[in-house]
């Protein structure tokens, strides 16, 4: 099990670089809000509840859980960018900024993960 684990996060870890940096690439010419990964958390949250639910509900097995929603998910979102760029917000005196990226991450990430789980 470890291994699929693994397998998945290395995945889940290459699909969040590659997403973050070309949003992120695009994004940055307009707007300084950290939008690449503000949009991988929110579909990640949203994967991990259907993953979840498909889990809970006996319709996917552990393997599957184990590879998706802990490996892929838990490396595809990410805290510690999330955290970095509110620091880095905070410190350019981008405030309000900051403000609206940690309650529009944690508000639409938790409807998010619900909505996933809903369907």
């Amino acid at each position: 099990m470890i291994w699929l684990i693994g397998l998945g996060g290395s995945l889940g870890a290459t699909a969040r670089f590659l997403l973050g940096s070309f949003i992120t690439n695009k994004a940055q010419r307009v707007h300084p809000f950290p939008i690449g990964t503000w949009i991988i958390n929110i579909t990640g949250s949203f994967l991990l509840g259907i993953i979840a639910g498909l889990h809970q509900t006996n319709q996917i097995s552990d393997w599957v859980w184990g590879f998706l929603g802990v490996g892929f998910c838990g490396a595809y979102t990410t805290f510690s960018t999330f955290g970095h760029e509110t620091i880095t917000l905070i410190q350019t005196n981008k405030i309000k900024l900051a403000i609206i990226y940690v309650l529009t991450s944690v508000i639409i990430g938790g409807i998010s993960a619900w909505a996933g789980l809903v369907i």
